[in-house]
C-alpha cells in the first residue's frame, strides 16, 4: 500500500506527531478545521503507526455520500482499491482483503449487535464527531465502555468544532492535537429582490434564473445548487435542460443509487 501525504494539506505538516500519538495512545482527539485533510489522511497515518496489522481500521462518516466519496479518494491515494472498502445501508463493498473500511455511524452501531466487542477492528476513527447525532453519542458511550475490555483497540475522535477539553476529560485525559484548516476567499452576491408582480415566482424558478446568469459569466468552475426536496431537484434539472449541450447536469439526493452518487464526485467527463 502506497503511503504518501499531499503537502498542501495542513494535516500533513503534523504527520510525525499524529503517527506517534496513534502508536502510543489508546484514545486520541484530533481537532481539524474543514479542509485540513484529516478525513482522508488519518487512516493512512494509522497504517504507518502499525495499526491494521491484526484487524481492520474502521472510519465512520455521518452520511452515506461521504463514506462513498472518501473511500474512493483513499483507494486512489493508496493505489490499493482492494484494501479500501465501504459499507452503507444495503451496500457492502468490503471483502476479506479490506484493510480500511469506511461506513456510516449507523452501520457501526448496528454491528455492535452481532459483535459486541467489535473484534474485526483494531482501530476506529469516529469522524465529524461535532455533529453529535444520536448514533454518534451512542457510539462514543459504547466505545468508552468497550475500551477497558479491549486494550488493543485504539480510538480516534476527529472533529472540527467539538469541545476538546470535555471530550478529553470524558476519555480519561486523552491527548488533543489541533490541525489548522484551509480557507478560500468567498464573494457573496445577492440578486435583486423580486417585484410585487414577481412575488409568485417560485424559488425553483429563481434558482434556474441564477444559474443561467452565472453560466454567462466568464468565470468557469462548477455550480452547486441546494434544494429542499427531491422534487425541487428534478424540477430544477428540467428547467436547465437547455444548458445540457454545454454543461454537465448532475442530480444528488439521498435515494439516488450509490453508483449515481459517485458520479457527482468523479464525473466521467467535463464539458
Amino acid at each position: 500500500m502506497h503511503l504518501s501525504y499531499p503537502p498542501e494539506l495542513p494535516v500533513s505538516e503534523q504527520r510525525d506527531r499524529i503517527v506517534a500519538a496513534i502508536r502510543d495512545q489508546q484514545v486520541l482527539i484530533i481537532i481539524g478545521d474543514t479542509g485540513s485533510g484529516k478525513t482522508t489522511q488519518l487512516p493512512k497515518m494509522c497504517i504507518e503507526a502499525g495499526r491494521g496489522a491484526n484487524a481492520r481500521i474502521g472510519c465512520t462518516q455521518p452520511r452515506r455520500i461521504a463514506a462513498l466519496s472518501v473511500a474512493d479518494r483513499v483507494a486512489e491515494e493508496t493505489r490499493a482499491p482492494e484494501k479500501v472498502g465501504y459499507k452503507i445501508r444495503f451496500h457492502d463493498q468490503t471483502t476479506t482483503n479490506t484493510l480500511i473500511k469506511f461506513m456510516t455511524d449507523g452501520v457501526l452501531l448496528a454491528e455492535t449487535r452481532q459483535d459486541q466487542q467489535l473484534r474485526q477492528y483494531d482501530t476506529l476513527i469516529v469522524d465529524e464527531a461535532h455533529e453529535r447525532s444520536l448514533n454518534i453519542d451512542f457510539l462514543l458511550g459504547y466505545l468508552k465502555n468497550l475500551l477497558p475490555v479491549r486494550p488493543d483497540l485504539h480510538l480516534i475522535i476527529s472533529s472540527a468544532t467539538i469541545d476538546a477539553e470535555k471530550f478529553s476529560t470524558h476519555f480519561g485525559g486523552a491527548p488533543v492535537i489541533s490541525v489548522s484548516g484551509r480557507t478560500y476567499p468567498i464573494t457573496t452576491l445577492y440578486r435583486e429582490a423580486a417585484d410585487e408582480d414577481d412575488a409568485e415566482i417560485s424559488y425553483v424558478d429563481q434558482a434556474i434564473a441564477a444559474v443561467e446568469e452565472l453560466t454567462l459569466q466568464p468565470l468557469g468552475g462548477d455550480i452547486l445548487v441546494f434544494m429542499p426536496t427531491e422534487r425541487d431537484i428534478s424540477d430544477t434539472l428540467d428547467g436547465l435542460q437547455h444548458l445540457s449541450d454545454s454543461h454537465l447536469l448532475l442530480p444528488l439526493f439521498g435515494r439516488l443509487p450509490a453508483a449515481d452518487q459517485r458520479k457527482i464526485f468523479r464525473p466521467s467527463h467535463r464539458r
